[in-house]
């Protein structure tokens, strides 16, 4: 499940590995994507904008992926095996001596320049819980403008920061003991400042690669509420609980008990 700290990572080894480098040639699938404008270009900048990857390239064009929940950005060697089905690959760069594979993204698409500044899902992100600098007194004004949002919610809504997905979004407020079902508006400054810096801080420990893990034990359990309804909560013994949010209907795991009601 792609989150902001996986899109990160990957922008990572694929700057590593490809940027400054010309595509020689370019594949999609079913015509997914018109190949003219990469053949022959060249990788300037990858970057990862919270959820968002976006390959920039030296003519002015963009390509943006969105991984939803599957999708990922896989590096070959020309004879090495793929670890996923050639019917999964939405395009496939060669760029050197390397194959970058595109599996089944969400979104997969190349913008001219006007389209990349225009783009009305990437203009409105907020900045990136992971970029090296971040204005937390900015994030928490943009929180303010949905006061009447049940937090849950809000702390998912990518124009005011982007990268936290589900796991992340309940176990950092069961970490910090917060009412998801609770209005933005009835949490302080302070405790939404609380909220950025701890997001930062648990999406910065899982830039290694390894299993995605919120809680740091070493008793091989690697969440503390997600994906637990009905278990019992590691911190009290209460029972955890599931409910769904937002137009999307996306889940979010509390315990009652640990994040006391603000709301109800």
């Amino acid at each position: 499940m792609p989150e902001g700290d996986t899109i990160f990572r990957t922008a990572a080894t694929l700057r590593r590995a490809l940027e400054g480098g010309r595509i020689e040639t370019a594949h999609s699938r079913d015509d997914a994507i018109a190949c003219e404008p990469l053949t022959g270009n060249t990788l300037t900048t990858i970057e990862a904008r919270g959820k968002h990857l976006l390959m920039h390239l030296a003519t002015g064009h963009a390509l943006h992926s969105h991984m939803g929940m599957d999708g990922s950005w896989h590096l070959y060697r020309p004879d090495q095996p793929w670890r996923k089905s050639p019917k999964c690959a939405a395009l496939v760069l060669r760029v050197g001596l390397l194959d970058a594979v595109c599996f089944l993204p969400k979104l997969l698409e190349l913008l001219t320049a006007d389209q990349l500044r225009h783009h009305r899902h990437l203009r409105n992100l907020g900045p990136d819980l992971l970029a090296k600098e971040f204005d937390v007194p900015a994030a928490v004004l943009r929180f303010r403008v949905h006061d009447a949002v049940p937090l849950g919610e809000a702390v998912m809504n990518q124009t005011i920061a982007c990268g936290v997905g589900n796991v992340y979004k309940s176990d950092l407020l069961f970490l910090l003991g917060f009412d998801p079902l609770a209005p933005v508006g009835a949490y302080a400054d302070e405790e939404l400042a609380r909220l950025i810096a701890k997001a930062r801080a648990l999406m910065k420990a899982n830039l290694t690669g390894a299993p995605r893990q919120t809680r740091f034990r070493g008793d091989g359990r690697r969440v503390w509420a997600y994906g637990r309804a009905g278990e019992a909560c590691y911190k009290c013994g209460g029972q955890i609980q599931v409910t769904r949010q937002g137009a999307a209907g996306r889940t979010t795991f509390w315990c009652p008990q640990c994040q006391p009601s603000r709301s109800r």
